[in-house]
């Protein structure tokens, strides 16, 4: 089982990097449980890929080591994906990544449990989370866990921080188990049940005109 964490801490060290790490130190066991062998765990910084993501716009291709990270995340079994804030939402890096990947396969993350979390100087912004992670990999499909994870400044040291670390990795590890049991889903071909033109072409000639239609409407 595959445990892929996606970290955009731009810092060395980074605090982002130092939640990731508590994730996925949580979650990889519990995945596998009761097998002594924790969940392989890949870690993709997208700070060493910023280069690459940014040619991907440019030149429309993705380099070779963000070629590498795309299919590590397609073939993960579930994700940790952790941002700094931004001006109240997630950092551009992150969001570059997932718009470069959603490019090239509009299905990477369909139906993958993901772990939300996020980093910040202050608890006014935890909304984050629901406001600007949850509803970007609800629109890339993916199967969010309840719980997401906010760590501010005042937070590390305290107990709060790790009772949520342990629920929201417990819940991940849930979902990674239950669909690994299920066996992969079958990837949809998105031009495998395309309509005939001319179907599409009768189609239009049966619709009413105009004129018809305001008859129908005043009848």
């Amino acid at each position: 089982m595959k445990l892929v964490v996606i970290s955009a801490g731009l810092g060395v060290p980074s605090s982002t990097r130092l939640l990731a790490d508590r994730l996925a130190a949580a979650a990889a066991p519990a995945a596998t449980a009761p097998e002594p062998a924790p969940a392989d765990v890949h870690v993709i910084e997208l700070r060493d890929l910023a280069v690459e993501i940014a040619h991907t716009f440019t030149n429309g291709f993705p380099g070779p080591e963000l070629s590498t990270a795309f299919d590590t995340v397609r073939a993960a079994d579930g994700l940790i994906v952790v941002t700094p804030v931004f001006s109240a939402s997630y950092s551009g890096l992150f969001k570059s990544f997932f718009d470069a990947l959603g490019a090239g396969d509009d299905s990477a993350v369909t139906g993958k449990p993901v772990l939300i979390a996020a980093t910040g100087g202050t608890a006014r912004h935890s909304l984050v989370l629901d406001h600007a992670l949850r509803p970007l990999f609800a629109y890339l499909k993916a199967v969010v866990v309840p719980t997401g994870v906010y760590a501010a400044s005042e937070d590390w040291g305290a107990a709060g921080l790790e009772q949520r670390i342990q629920r929201a990795a417990g819940e991940l590890a849930a979902l990674m188990a239950g669909m690994s049991a299920q066996g992969p889903s079958p990837r949809r071909d998105s031009f495998e049940y395309v309509t005939p033109f001319e179907e599409r072409l009768a189609a239009l000639s049966r619709a009413p005109g105009p004129a018809e239609a305001r008859r129908a409407s005043e009848t």
